[in-house]
């Protein structure tokens, strides 16, 4: 089995609102879909979304990368042999870690589907047949999240992810208003991408406290890992995520030393795939460390890829943040993951079990 054929579209999907995080904000989603086809007809789609002000690079140097540098690389690979595949990447360009994860997305979803299975038992077998979703509000006004809190309990989430970054006294009144909502039993997540230094951290974590918050995801830069370790133990007690800190398995390592953080947040994209990916879970699980899963800016494709690393994971906590198929006015896809209620069920095999809708590929393409 050969790859013999590798084509990359870019796609850009209006979400249904503009979203606000502390380094941008917008209305549209521009993601990159692979598809590669074997000499046997067998194929395989990866689809990653680098996010301005977060991806080390754009969405069109991820295509230029993928059609100009690695799609020639792997060309004629046997797409089963992914260790091959990744050192030869390694070796020749390094880097450009979106652009690798959509190649050995793609790579994997063709060897399950050539195998006949899903991707969740051709990675060993599932732990668990679904999954509950974690809802996603951005920096808006109190009234507003009050609003969109409400439409997600009313959906039966039963947690959510709160955008922080705006100033500690407008993201306390903010969460305030979340909390007040949805009452003491939902699960609040805080995320401020990076957006504050330590002492207005520290001040923030401490402020909400007493409002029963699941974890504060990354406050301040991802190389201060000293500052993340100080909003650790003069915070008041809020447990601290990493994100944007992490990136490898030394990366996980200095973060355990530092004691910077009590819990660790995971990308297929950002980590560079799926084997990636499982490398960082494994160091997090010998270390005792739980994880959290997923991104709000994902296409379909994508989010079976992080539900199917998801289910063959022990200490992923339940609440994935894959939910950029939600928030996408459409996707292109024929038929997409199955969610309701909060709740997502595994992908259907073989592979992930989707196929391109070519129809709203061509609509949306602008490569």
């Amino acid at each position: 089995m050969k790859i013999e054929r590798i084509e990359v579209f870019g796609v850009a999907i209006p979400l249904f609102e503009p979203r606000t995080v502390s380094y941008t904000r917008h209305a549209v989603q521009r993601s990159a879909i692979v598809r590669i086809r074997t000499d046997d007809g067998t194929v395989g789609l990866g689809n990653v979304d680098p996010f301005p002000g977060y991806s080390a690079h754009s969405v069109d140097e991820t295509i230029e990368a993928l059609t100009a540098r690695i799609g020639p690389l792997v060309m004629g690979h046997d797409p089963r042999d992914l260790n091959a595949l990744i050192d030869r990447l390694d070796s020749k360009i390094g880097g450009f870690l979106d652009a690798q994860a959509a190649i050995e997305m793609a790579c994997i979803d063709l060897a399950a589907r050539a195998s006949n299975m899903p991707v969740h038992r051709y990675l060993g077998g599932a732990l668990r047949p679904a999954f509950r979703l974690n809802g996603w509000i951005g920096m808006v006004s109190p009234q507003e999240a009050a609003v969109q809190a409400a439409g997600w309990k009313e959906r039966n989430f039963r947690s959510l992810k709160i955008k922080a970054g705006s100033g500690v006294e407008a993201d306390v009144e903010r969460i305030k208003a979340v909390r007040e909502t949805v009452g003491s039993d939902f699960g609040l997540r805080v995320d401020a991408n990076s957006a504050y230094s330590t002492d207005d951290a520290i001040a923030l974590s401490r402020r909400i406290a007493p409002l029963s918050i699941e974890l504060l995801e990354q406050p301040v830069h991802e190389d201060d890992l000293e500052g993340m370790a100080r909003v650790r133990k003069e915070g008041g007690g809020v447990p601290v995520m990493a994100d944007e800190s992490v990136r490898d398995g030394r990366s996980i390592i200095d973060i355990l030393k530092a004691d910077a953080a009590d819990l660790v947040k995971v990308k297929v994209m950002k980590q560079g795939g799926i084997v990636r990916t499982r490398q960082v879970l494994a160091i997090c699980e010998a270390a005792g460390i739980r994880c959290v899963i997923g991104h709000g800016f994902g296409l379909a494709i994508n989010t079976a890829a992080e539900v199917s690393v998801a289910a063959v994971t022990r200490n992923i906590v339940d609440g994935l943040e894959c939910v950029g198929a939600l928030n996408v006015s459409d996707d292109i896809v024929e038929k997409t993951l199955r969610s309701q209620g909060g709740q997502i069920d595994l992908p259907d095999g073989p592979g992930f079990g989707l196929s391109l809708d070519m129809t709203k590929i061509q609509k949306y393409r602008f490569n």
